[in-house]
């Protein structure tokens, strides 16, 4: 294990959307591996289920779509657990609107979840680990700005928004703080809420995010991963001619 790792496991951690499905086994997972974990959602008492019987675990209300109570909970962190090394981006609502029944404000709403919560509890972990020169960002993102389904505009659009999010904090960060690690993760179609019924159980796939989460180099900076596998840009088929021409050697995808 790295120095830097180990210094993960010993920081404070955020999970956004942790009151079930994903949030609730994510916060789980780094708890148990020594990560003192802030559990972030809407509503308290599912958080609390979340922390039972898991120690290194603090419930905390907030609606991440709200800037103020984002505030708010974080400097709650702060005050109870300590700056912020690790945040992981799960918060987000899946509404499942056709066009004709949304609106401009629903539109919207969902996009202050999925993107602007994501930006928020960003911007405020940034902070921390501005003040370190260190940290780790995971933002749980999706596939579906690419091929979208019936009734989901707004959850595809912010979710493909929420995307280009990492590769914009990156231009801003990579050069002066490269040790502030940022990457995507796309944990597959799950058995919860949002997702499908014969899905992945969440529990199987926390265990691949906590794996991302605790893992800092900075060549992971602006990957993607999904599942357990590193998905590598893509590339035209004239780079990949060129690069057998100059027999450079193939870099092999990576593994949770």
């Amino acid at each position: 294990m790295t120095d830097a790792n180990e210094r993960l496991l010993k920081s404070v951690a955020i999970v956004t959307g942790a009151g079930s499905g994903l949030g609730r086994a994510l916060a789980r997972g780094l708890a148990a591996r020594g990560v003192r974990v802030a559990a972030f959602g809407r509503r308290l008492e599912p958080l609390q289920e979340t922390a039972a019987g898991h120690a290194g675990i603090l419930p905390i209300a907030c609606d991440v779509s709200d800037p103020l109570a984002l505030t708010e909970a974080f400097a709650q962190v702060r005050a109870e657990l300590g700056p912020v090394l690790l945040l992981i981006n799960n918060a987000a609502v899946y509404p499942r609107r056709d066009v004709f029944e949304d609106s401009q404000a629903s539109f919207m709403a969902t996009v202050a979840t999925n993107l602007g919560g994501t930006f928020g509890a960003t911007r405020l972990a940034l902070e921390d680990m501005a003040d370190a020169g260190f940290g780790r960002i995971v933002n749980v993102t999706s596939f579906a700005d690419i091929a979208p389904l019936p009734a989901s505009g707004a959850y595809s659009v912010s979710k493909g928004a929420q995307r280009i999010l990492t590769r914009a904090l990156l231009a801003d960060l990579s050069d002066r703080l490269p040790d502030i690690v940022i990457s995507d993760w796309l944990p597959g179609m799950l058995a919860t809420e949002m997702g499908i019924p014969d899905g992945l159980a969440p529990e199987v796939a926390a265990q691949w995010g906590v794996r991302l989460a605790l893992w800092h180099e900075r060549s992971l900076n602006g990957t993607l991963f999904e599942m357990m596998r590193e998905l590598p840009p893509a590339r035209s088929l004239k780079a990949r001619l060129k690069d057998k021409l100059l027999m450079r050697p193939v870099t092999k995808p990576r593994q949770l």
